[in-house]
């Protein structure tokens, strides 16, 4: 009896899990609904906000760069106009959104994040 019981709650765990995921996956944005009553018509309005989930790339110092992460990746050349110092040999600034980041070259290590340099 106590091996169905546990065969039985297996199943069920097992096909739960894939609909657990899916609003997991469905979350990063939810609507929020106001009604706003304009006007001497009487007219009712309703207005649907969408907020949606952050997806920017929050770097740290020692981590790996992979610009496939990077939104709005591009390689800084000049670093002057954005008020940034020389990078040292065999570094480059790069851009990942607003964020300007310091990268080793050969191995892709940042070194240094400097968040809304870029704007």
């Amino acid at each position: 009896m106590f091996k169905k019981f546990l065969m039985a709650l297996t199943v069920t765990t097992m096909a739960a899990s894939p609909m657990v995921a899916s609003q997991a996956e469905a979350a990063p944005q939810r609507e929020v609904h106001q009604v706003v009553k304009q006007g001497s018509h009487g007219r009712t309005v309703t207005k649907t906000t969408v907020i949606r989930k952050d997806n920017h790339r929050r770097w740290a110092k020692g981590q790996r760069f992979d610009r496939r992460h990077a939104t709005n990746y591009r390689v800084i050349n000049n670093y002057r106009g954005y008020r940034l110092k020389a990078p040292p040999r065999g570094y480059h600034w790069v851009r990942s959104g607003n964020d300007a980041v310091l990268v080793a070259i050969t191995s892709g290590i940042i070194a240094s994040v400097i968040t809304g340099a870029i704007r």
